[in-house]
C-alpha cells in the first residue's frame, strides 16, 4: 500500500513537473499531418489511375475478355487495394510499359502480364 502511494505521488510530480513545452514539442503539427495526408492521397490516386489505365487499354479489354475475366469486377477490385498493394502494382504495371515500349517484350509477354495482374488483384480482393 505504502509502494503504491509512493508510486503514485513520483508519477503525480512528474506530470506537473515537466514544463507543457517540452512536451509540446514531440507532437507533429497539424500542418504537417494535413500535408503528409495529401501527400499520401495524391500518391494514392496516381497509382490508381495508373493501374486503371493500364487495364482499359484496348489491349488488356481484349486480353481480359479472351481469358474471360471481367474487366469492370478488375477495375472496381483495384480500388478496394490497400495504398502499399497498390503502389506494388503501379510499380509493376510501370516496368511492363516500359519494356513493352522498348521491345524487350512482345504482345504475347504484356498480356501474360496482363492476366497475371488480374488475377492477382482478384486473389487480393477475395482474401481481403
Amino acid at each position: 500500500m505504502q509502494l503504491i502511494r509512493t508510486f503514485v505521488a513520483c508519477v503525480l510530480v512528474m506530470l506537473f513537473a515537466v514544463p507543457r513545452s517540452l512536451m509540446a514539442q514531440h507532437l507533429v503539427s497539424p500542418a504537417d499531418l494535413q500535408a503528409e495526408l495529401v501527400k499520401n492521397s495524391q500518391a494514392r490516386q496516381h497509382n490508381l489511375e495508373t493501374v486503371q489505365q493500364f487495364l482499359s487499354s484496348p489491349k488488356a479489354e481484349k486480353a481480359l475478355a479472351s481469358a474471360h475475366i471481367n474487366a469492370g469486377q478488375v477495375q472496381d477490385a483495384v480500388s478496394t487495394l490497400s495504398d502499399q498493394e497498390l503502389a506494388q502494382l503501379a510499380s509493376r504495371v510501370n516496368k511492363a510499359q516500359a519494356d513493352f515500349a522498348a521491345g524487350r517484350l512482345e504482345d504475347r509477354d504484356l498480356i501474360l502480364i496482363l492476366l497475371a495482374i488480374a488475377a492477382l488483384v482478384l486473389i487480393i480482393v477475395a482474401v481481403h
